[in-house]
């Protein structure tokens, strides 16, 4: 096995042990006797706080196997996803746009500034007053978090494009969708996957708000739902399933960044 292989392997060992080693700690400290109490009155108040591990294992296996949750998922991953992606498109073809084009950024630059120090969260009831209760206002959240993580990064990058690499590529005759395609794409790509980890987070949280806010299906209903009866063990099963989920769409984003980025010698490793 190689010293790459063998860290790797390493790494994924302390990773499992650490992720067990806090599953441990907790399933402890809401089990009467085994741990001091140093926050609660009583253990079965940090249980009620905290859920029981067990409980909620066995709460996402009823989910599951039941079949219960797949619709609901299904509508969480749905406005996730759509959100995601079509904000990061359109937060890559504005960032291009104004990033290649000074005069349009410029008029445009307070309008922006002033739309991302906007606190998007307080959109979500608007949004559900014109777009309904259903996925089109959660997906329309999602879009405001997403674009603006997006847009930035891409317009950054394409600005920090190395002028040597530029001034070359115009001495050697690139039109410009050739400067473009083999210039200012690959400088900004490295600052576009570096927000998308960041965007599958937001675009989970527009969906979940939305899903509070007006909602008769989702896992953030569901959680709303147990929130309204006390069941802590209910809400973190749906808070576990969700986190999942987004570290899967994370490791396709990752899995894409690999195979795009193939030049850059660190993008693999």
């Amino acid at each position: 096995m190689s010293n790459r292989a063998n860290n790797k392997f390493q790494i994924r060992i302390w990773q499992w042990g650490l992720l067990v080693a806090i599953f441990v700690f907790w399933w402890a400290m809401t089990k009467p006797g085994l741990v001091p109490t140093f926050f609660f009155t009583t253990d079965s108040q940090a249980a009620f706080f905290f859920g029981e591990p067990l409980e909620i294992f066995g709460r996402i296996k009823e989910w599951f196997v039941g079949g219960e949750i797949y619709s609901h998922l299904a509508v969480t991953l749905y406005e996730t996803v759509m959100a995601f992606v079509i904000g990061t498109v359109a937060g890559l073809a504005v960032g291009l746009w104004l990033a290649l084009s000074p005069m349009a950024a410029a008029i445009c630059d307070p309008f922006i500034k002033g739309l991302n120090s906007m606190p998007r969260v307080i959109l979500a009831p608007i949004f559900a007053v014109w777009f309904g209760l259903g996925p089109a206002s959660k997906i329309a959240l999602g879009f405001t978090l997403v674009f603006f993580i997006v847009f930035f990064n891409v317009y950054q990058g394409v600005r920090e494009v190395n002028p040597t690499v530029l001034n070359s590529a115009r001495m050697l005759g690139a039109s410009s969708q050739q400067l473009l395609r083999h210039v200012y794409l690959p400088s900004a790509m490295s600052w576009v996957f570096s927000s998308l980890h960041t965007s599958v987070g937001m675009a989970f949280v527009a969906a979940v708000i939305g899903e509070y806010l007006g909602s008769a299906e989702g896992v953030g209903y569901l959680i709303l739902q147990a929130e309204s009866t006390f069941d802590m063990n209910t809400v973190m099963a749906g808070i576990l399933v969700l986190t999942f989920f987004a570290l899967v769409i994370d490791r396709l984003v990752t899995e894409a960044e690999k195979r795009l980025m193939r030049w850059q010698p660190l993008a693999g490793r």
